[in-house]
């Protein structure tokens, strides 16, 4: 996709962070935004900024999580702008507290990472695309991941994103056979300066977790803040999506944990160790993590 001026896209995640950053990015190219966020205060904001950009925008409350808030979301942005183009489905969050064996994890916790992180992209799928096919003009789909996907011990959040890299691959084979003018993406980001760390904030009181009470966050504010901005990740996409780039990994420092992870599945050894210092020692290097 190469042409964006006048068409729309639907950012999920969209008020903060990454999202914020692709729907400057969407705006940039003077596209119509709808940014869809379940923190309101936020999305006020973003669409109060977008307004004061003169750029198209709209807002609308959305649970990802929740596939008829997402259904919901598609019947604002069509009534309102028409034909969608380009998706991102982007929101994402972690479970803070203390680090507890995977075995132990309450289900609030599953529930609640995995609906957003992997129902949610899911969902946007099958609410978006058959509409994006249809219309018959150009689009493109681009889902979130993360590197913490090749990182052993990064769950549930690891896991609901090494789940979204397997359902884009599926995505994509299936766009190509349904002969659409629709791409696919997947995005899986380094570390990012973003606030994700505080995701609990949002967490819904009906999934509140026992194993983390109060609410708190992995207090990585400190290490996220020396990070990529979520404004070079945003170019960086777009970038790709001009591109049809399916694989998208803006952190060139994170190639040989992927590589090595790679490796030792095929090796039948493991599982794969990952030395999470060794690598916070190489930023002394310059790397681009």
């Amino acid at each position: 996709m190469k042409d964006f001026t006048g068409k729309t896209a639907v950012i999920t995640g969209g008020a903060s962070g990454i999202g914020l950053a692709l729907a400057n990015a969407a705006a940039d190219r003077q596209m119509n935004v709808v940014l869809a966020d379940i923190q309101e205060d936020a999305l006020n904001a973003a669409v109060e900024h977008f307004e004061s950009r003169q750029t198209q925008v709209l807002g609308v409350v959305t649970d990802t999580s929740i596939k008829s808030s997402i259904e919901n979301l598609y019947q604002e942005a069509t009534a309102k702008f028409g034909n969608i183009h380009l998706l991102f489905n982007n929101a994402g969050v972690v479970n803070g507290g203390t680090p507890t064996p995977v075995w132990e994890l309450p289900e609030q916790d599953w529930n609640w990472v995995m609906g957003v992180n992997f129902y949610g992209v899911l969902y946007g799928i099958q609410t978006f695309t058959p509409h994006m096919i249809a219309h018959g003009e150009e689009g493109h789909i681009v889902n979130t991941a993360s590197i913490a996907s090749f990182i052993p011990g990064s769950h549930p959040y690891g896991i609901s994103k090494y789940s979204v890299i397997i359902l884009s691959e599926a995505l994509a084979s299936d766009l190509e056979r349904a002969k659409g003018k629709i791409g696919a993406s997947v995005v899986c980001p380094g570390w990012v300066n973003t606030n994700i760390g505080d995701a609990e904030r949002n967490r819904p009181d009906t999934l509140k977790s026992q194993a983390n009470p109060g609410g708190s966050g992995l207090g990585i504010r400190e290490l996220l803040a020396g990070s990529k901005s979520p404004e070079d990740l945003a170019t960086h996409v777009f970038e790709s999506v001009e591109q049809d780039c399916f694989y998208i990994f803006p952190h060139r420092g994170w190639d040989y944990l992927v590589t090595e992870h790679a490796e030792a599945m095929v090796k039948r050894e493991g599982p794969y160790r990952f030395d999470i210092q060794a690598h916070i020692a190489t930023r002394a290097e310059g790397k681009d993590i």
